[in-house]
């Protein structure tokens, strides 16, 4: 079955990271299924039926996006809201869509490893700052499997750690 990459980058043309990540995942069509949403809804006004029957077809999940102010994209957390609705995703008279379903994040980070540590500059593991999504996915049942990132995007990307990378993704992919 394939692997469901949903992409939130609001301008995925002018990155560095996450471009090069989606262009490694297109090399395979077969394995992985690349969902854009800013391309999909410029507008962000979100079909949140035909998310929750493509999010139903797939077994494994990515939500790709760049981290920063500490967060995830805002249109992710409007995506979150609407999509893993009550009665579908969680909640009394729930099937729990995502029960068991295999979900993980994969980071594009600007900020370097060392300064994501609690003796850091910024005190917390990117691991502690996503941990509100741990939570959510075990709420709605799912089978939540931690995160992939690229740490230093703004700072220290050069071509052959960007290159290294996207491979590295898609073998952390592929374990799940």
């Amino acid at each position: 079955m394939k692997t469901l990459v949903i992409v939130i980058h609001s301008d995925l043309e002018n990155s560095v990271i996450n471009k090069r990540w989606v262009e490694e995942l297109k090399k395979d069509p077969e394995k992985y299924v690349v969902h854009e949403l800013h391309r999909l809804y410029p507008d962000e006004k979100i079909d949140v039926e035909k998310e929750q029957r493509l999010l139903e077809m797939h077994e494994k999940i990515i939500f790709q996006f760049p981290f920063y102010w500490f967060n995830c994209p805002p249109f992710f957390k409007k995506w979150l809201d609407e999509v893993l609705s009550h009665g579908w995703a969680y909640g009394k008279g729930s099937d729990y869509k995502l029960r068991g379903k295999k979900i993980a994040l994969g980071i594009a980070a600007g900020i370097n490893e060392e300064d994501y540590r609690p003796s850091g500059r910024y005190k917390y593991t990117l691991k502690q700052l996503t941990a509100p999504f741990e939570v959510t996915f075990d709420y709605v049942k799912a089978d939540y499997k931690s995160l992939f990132a690229f740490y230093g995007a703004e700072h220290n990307a050069t071509i052959e750690r960007i290159e290294e990378s996207a491979g590295n993704y898609i073998t952390f992919i592929e374990n799940i």
